[in-house]
């Protein structure tokens, strides 16, 4: 029987999925990646609050008291998850859909080293190896095409490492923050953590866009035909993912959501009609040979 971590993390992996893609097409509405990035957290945020409120209200559980610890955990992932979309939505400009996917994807690797340093989870040789492993298949990728200027390909490598670094992050926060919550149940946990966290991410975000790139905001709002569906399917995926880290380790859950990998190259093949090198399909095969190694490593 399949554990229940293991179930919601393939759901939340395939929702990500989905979300990439409707957040791809918002380039041609004429929003800046920090418009595109908003559309992630504006229409979340109440949509978590709203699902909290009924969870809370349902079981009769109060609203809980939260300490430093939570709020540090929570700010933490939050900021570091803004931060990885950010370098997500541009990296989309600078390589294919796949390929955007699979360099986010090294945040397998390096969440491993994380762990050890903010939550004190050691990694065996075997882990480090496998890291090493998936490093090679990055690389793989990466080599700059023919008429590339010298140092031009740095930016779309750069922007995927450092997006799998963030989003490794953040889920390390989720997973302080989730288990910070004074609950019992795994899901109140994850709602009430949710709820919080997204408000806080559309606040912090949005100040940023009036100081930054005033009217922005204003955009995402008059395109909401379009960007209402990123933030449904953000929010649902963020459930998903809150609600794994309430009941396993952040390393566990993040390395099943590689699977997420085959899903982008699904997308970039059926979706966008995108030709994946053979190159770069060997590369996403050796990151995956990684991504198992460290699922067993763990």
């Amino acid at each position: 029987m399949i554990e229940p971590w293991v179930g919601v993390t393939l759901a939340a992996a395939a929702v990500q999925t989905v979300r990439f893609v409707l957040q791809k097409r918002l380039t041609g509405l004429g929003l800046s990646t920090g418009g595109a990035t908003m559309s992630r957290f504006l229409f979340a945020a109440p949509l978590a609050a709203v699902a909290a409120a009924i969870w809370l209200g349902a079981t009769g559980s109060g609203v809980p008291r939260l300490d430093s610890l939570f709020w540090g955990f929570a700010v933490m992932g939050g900021l570091a998850q803004i931060a990885a979309t950010f370098c997500t939505v541009a990296l989309f400009a600078e390589r294919s859909f796949a390929v955007g996917i699979a360099f986010t994807k090294t945040e397998t690797v390096q969440v491993a080293a994380l762990s050890a340093l903010v939550l004190a989870e050691p990694v065996s040789r075997d882990g480090w190896l496998a890291i090493g492993i998936g490093v090679a298949g990055v690389l793989l990728m990466s080599p700059p095409p023919r008429g590339t200027v010298p140092g031009s390909f740095l930016r779309p490598v750069a922007l995927g490492i450092a997006a799998g670094g963030l989003f490794g992050l953040s889920a390390i926060g989720y997973r302080g923050a989730t288990q910070a919550v004074p609950l019992e149940a795994a899901a109140g946990r994850a709602l009430v953590a949710l709820a919080l966290v997204t408000a806080f991410q559309a606040l912090a975000l949005g100040l940023w866009l009036a100081w930054r790139n005033p009217g922005e905001v204003t955009r995402v709002i008059r395109a909401w035909r379009a960007t209402v569906w990123v933030g449904v399917t953000g929010v649902l995926g963020s459930a998903g993912w809150f609600t794994a880290f309430a009941l396993q380790n952040a390393a566990y859950v993040r390395s099943l959501g590689q699977v997420e990998l085959i899903f982008g190259i699904a997308a970039s093949a059926l979706v966008f009609r995108e030709r994946i090198l053979k190159r770069e399909v060997l590369g996403m095969a050796i990151l995956g040979v990684s991504i198992v190694m460290i699922v067993r490593a763990g």
